[in-house]
């Protein structure tokens, strides 16, 4: 069985750069703040369907303090003129037995590199191991980008609309 909590894995992004895939760490939390700085309105809104950009306390402790069993929360690390900067998350979160519910973000410098699909392969390796059977998602419909990651990750997706978002479910 894999220890979540240490996961690492090295990728590639589109351009070529590499990138290190790697389990969240609790000194993470100003790096993960930086990165939510960086990112624009537009892509904070298709994260938490909302305008956001400051969390309370009780936000960010719930997105730092993953257990790696039913939480898991993977960052993407590249070189940042030799320094190593958190420029995307993802993470899946257990809500009933063998279902978890999975999101991510990536910055916007950063988007369009193969980081989601790069997360979602690395989220997916993980959960199979746990024994998960699906993933769920909620996207809103306009985040074009975030659905074409999960039609082309080559899990049995099914979708439903509703309510201004789309429903997708992947079988893993």
């Amino acid at each position: 069985m894999l220890d979540a909590a240490r996961y690492t894995a090295a990728e590639a992004m589109r351009d070529g750069r590499r990138l290190e895939i790697r389990a969240l760490k609790p000194q993470d939390k100003d790096d993960m703040q930086a990165a939510m700085d960086r990112s624009s309105p537009q892509s904070l809104y298709r994260r938490f369907f909302g305008a956001k950009r400051s969390f309370s306390d009780k936000e960010v402790a719930f997105f730092m303090n993953v257990d790696f069993v039913k939480h898991v929360a993977l960052v993407a690390v590249a070189d940042e003129r030799g320094h190593a900067t958190v420029v995307a998350g993802g993470r899946y979160i257990v809500d009933r037995p063998g279902t978890a519910e999975v999101a991510f973000a990536v910055i916007d410098e950063y988007q369009g590199q193969g980081i989601g699909a790069a997360l979602l392969r690395n989220l997916i390796i993980l959960a199979r191991d746990a024994g998960l059977k699906e993933f769920t998602a909620e996207v809103l419909p306009e985040n074009i980008p975030m659905l074409k990651v999960f039609e082309k990750s080559a899990l049995k997706m099914s979708t439903k609309h509703e309510a201004g978002t789309v429903h997708v479910a992947l079988q893993l």
